[in-house]
């Protein structure tokens, strides 16, 4: 009976989904037709790479009208000679943690240089064939999305290196959101670089000013950073991304459910991978979590190893849900449901305060504390956030 009722609440919380918070912006439907990813404005760039040794930071996001952006340089001129692969891989089929290898890229010949695992920065011999370095890569807006980790090492490698750095910037979809506890250093880790809130609410290209301008790497003020920003882009436009950005963010509803669902990659609930459907559901054995069932089965490129893979969880499916931002009225409700039934809950406790970025919200939950509360908690921390972004923001 107690399970039953939980699952009620948890079916009327997700339908309110009334207690995220948003930045001053608010998404309409202001059409795109007329926006201009960064790696179209080639005047603003181009003439930097003249005569230039390039190195570029990509993955299968990096694309301009459905032609990578690899492609396109060579095809103007541009001595491109080294690609970086962040996690997933250059072209984007490594499951989330796996092994990214360095090695060649078959159609153009071009060294392609792991920066993901135990080479996060490249070495100085890779670096000294390089004068310039591209990162153009599609970001989410969420901390713990590691890409915008690699961009900071790359940032930093170049600025000790004298290496030119170059942003490409591409719209942020969840840029309308401010939320979550901003990072305390003592958690940091590559899934929490900065002092920013989980949702920070800025393009990669703000993100980029904001470390350079805040010393947040070695040798910050040498940087020669030039950050290219999109075309006709505002802060109150939604973005539906044309490429996926990892294998398991298939669509934009799990993009818009994934700040929201991460935290339960530290228990033992399952979000879907090694399903069609990866962010858009939860599911558990034995406790039931709803009265949707799903069977994770291992997917190539995508989650080989999947919790309970081979096993039918019972949860709910999140795939017309209306969340949005950060919500953390599902992820407390299945504390207290497994909690209840004498299940552990936060299995990897330490994961979960570094995806947090502290321990403060882990113990708020296990204290008992509501979803108001916890959000009133860090309301100062995100005025100070935002008000130290401000003069890095380029978009209205």
């Amino acid at each position: 009976m107690l399970i039953r009722l939980l699952v009620i609440l948890q079916c009327l919380i997700l339908s309110a989904c009334a207690h995220n918070s948003t930045d001053d912006a608010i998404l309409t439907d202001t059409p795109q037709v007329n926006l201009s990813v960064g790696a179209l404005q080639y005047q603003q760039y181009l003439p930097q790479l003249e005569g230039k040794r390039v190195g570029l930071v990509v993955n299968q996001t990096s694309q301009v009208n459905g032609t990578h952006i690899v492609d396109l340089l060579r095809d103007k001129g541009v001595n491109v000679t080294k690609i970086f692969a962040p996690e997933h891989g250059f072209r984007g089929d490594h499951d989330a943690g796996a092994h990214v290898k360095s090695t060649v890229d078959a159609k153009t010949g071009i060294d392609v240089v792991s920066i993901y695992g135990s080479n996060k920065k490249p070495d100085t011999a890779v670096l000294s064939e390089l004068d310039v370095i591209i990162f153009d890569i599609q970001d989410v807006g969420v901390r713990f999305y590691t890409y915008i980790s690699s961009m900071h090492y790359m940032m930093e490698a170049a600025a000790e290196n004298n290496i030119d750095f170059i942003v490409l910037d591409r719209p942020n979809p969840n840029i309308a959101y401010v939320d979550g506890p901003v990072l305390d250093l003592k958690f940091q880790s590559f899934v929490g670089m900065h002092e920013i809130p989980v949702l920070h609410g800025m393009t990669v290209g703000e993100l980029a000013k904001m470390i350079k301008g805040e010393g947040w790497i070695n040798k910050a003020s040498s940087l020669n950073l030039t950050v290219v920003p999109v075309a006709h882009y505002s802060r109150d436009m939604m973005y539906s991304l044309p490429v996926q950005p990892s294998p398991n963010l298939p669509n934009d509803q799990s993009i818009a459910l994934y700040p929201s669902l991460c935290f339960f990659e530290a228990t033992p609930i399952t979000i879907g991978r090694g399903t069609d459907f990866p962010f858009q559901v939860i599911g558990y054995s034995p406790i039931a979590l709803g009265e949707f069932s799903f069977t994770p089965r291992a997917i190539e490129g995508a989650s080989m190893n999947p919790k309970f893979k081979g096993i039918e969880v019972q949860g709910l499916d999140l795939r017309d849900s209306t969340i949005k931002g950060l919500d953390l009225s599902l992820f407390i409700t299945t504390y207290k449901t497994l909690t209840q039934n004498e299940q552990t809950f936060f299995a990897r406790a330490g994961f979960m305060d570094k995806l947090a970025g502290t321990d403060k919200l882990r113990l708020a939950i296990e204290a008992g504390q509501t979803e108001l509360q916890i959000k009133q908690s860090w309301q100062q921390d995100l005025a100070r956030f935002k008000q130290q972004r401000a003069a890095y923001l380029l978009y209205q």
